[in-house]
């Protein structure tokens, strides 16, 4: 098949949109697949890996997100229809749909091209942290609604996701997760030396790992940095990272890493902790997970899917310092406890692999393929 993946973010961005489009890039080509990645133009400093990937980038002019510059939103332009065309498109798949998206799923439909919206970013949860008001959140869902209404099929993330995306009238929706690399992100990973160097104390280590902006909510481990004989870790960056660390002066901050370094701080950890209430799924969770770490995390949104309360960890009250606090005291304090259930969580995500979730996603490409050559009466039935 040739599938354009339509992104609102791509590499050298660093998020969850952006790594999912970047996996299901790579399972498509090893399939004997012809995927063509659209995307934002990043910042001429940042370099940027198309060249070194084994299929077509073409970006299109960008500008930045005010108050986060690191983020650009591409512009809308006539570039996009003719390069399904040249590309001989027969599938468009738009990721994160907003701003690029909209006008890619308007291009396919001028070209009579099947869609696949793939929900991913809480844009009217953002609304709402951001201050935009009841106004900024209506407006944030109706914009969602037009651009995947028009889509064949909509796959939400979680299952929590899906029930959002129902009730804000939004149909067709079929849920279908993210994978996780269990060769990279395994419990094998962990250091004794990067484990001294945190925690040279013999602190038992919580970790962080993710943006640092507004609606991660960040400040709310602040109980965690708090407690004896913990010490926190937060690993990434973003525009609320100063913040982040007048909130946090005890905890430890690394910066953003990737690939094997990052998989080798995440096994190194004791405790995984996210703070954040509006996941649609919660990557990180996973990769913690297949660490082989518990993961305490908000009782809202993706993690509901990701967390197994009290196997895999703990699902706590979203928005409280002590409940997160609560819930990391109870496993620094056991040992076992913590033992069991980052086993419990490595097993569950063992089968979550990006081939086996890519499986998946190319059985929807056929599905809504298969829909469009059916006469309307046989795709009712």
């Amino acid at each position: 098949m040739r599938i354009a993946i339509i992104t609102e973010s791509f590499p050298p961005d660093v998020n969850g949109v952006a790594h999912s489009v970047l996996r299901c890039a790579e399972q498509l080509v090893s399939r004997g697949h012809h995927p063509l990645v659209i995307a934002p133009d990043p910042a001429r400093s940042v370099p940027r890996p198309d060249l070194a990937l084994p299929y077509p980038v073409l970006r299109v002019p960008s500008v930045p997100v005010p108050g986060y510059r690191a983020f650009r939103i591409g512009l809308p332009g006539a570039r996009l229809r003719d390069a399904l065309t040249r590309h001989g498109t027969e599938l468009v798949h738009l990721a994160s749909p907003f701003v690029l998206g909209g006008t890619g799923g308007a291009a396919a439909r001028q070209l009579q091209l099947p869609v696949i919206a793939v929900y991913q970013t809480d844009m009217p949860g953002y609304a709402r942290e951001y201050g935009t008001g009841p106004a900024g959140q209506a407006a944030a869902w109706r914009r969602l609604r037009r651009i995947h209404n028009a889509a064949d099929r909509t796959l939400a993330p979680s299952t929590c996701a899906a029930a959002d995306l129902h009730a804000h009238g939004i149909e067709r929706v079929w849920l279908w997760g993210r994978g996780v690399d269990t060769n990279r992100f395994d419990p094998a990973r962990r250091s004794a030396r990067i484990r001294a160097e945190l925690a040279p104390g013999g602190e038992l280590l919580a970790g962080y790992v993710g943006r640092l902006a507004p609606e991660k909510r960040v400040e709310l481990l602040a109980g965690v940095a708090a407690l004896a004989g913990v010490r926190l870790v937060i690993v990434g960056s973003g525009p609320a990272e100063a913040a982040a660390r007048r909130a946090l002066p005890g905890a430890l901050f690394l910066g953003q890493r990737q690939g094997d370094a990052l998989a080798s701080i995440y096994a190194s950890l004791d405790v995984f902790v996210h703070s954040g209430p509006h996941e649609t799924f919660g990557q990180t969770l996973q990769e913690a997970a297949a660490s082989g770490l518990p993961v305490v995390a908000p009782a809202a949104g993706g993690p509901l899917d990701l967390v197994d309360d009290g196997r895999t960890g703990f699902l706590v009250e979203p928005g409280s310092p002590g409940a997160l606090a609560g819930a990391v005291a109870r496993l620094a304090a056991d040992p076992a406890l913590r033992a069991a259930q980052g086993l419990a969580g490595r097993q569950r995500v063992l089968g979550r692999s990006w081939p086996a979730l890519c499986d998946e996603l190319i059985g929807h490409y056929q599905a809504v393929l298969a829909a469009g050559r059916l006469r309307p009466a046989e795709v009712a039935r």
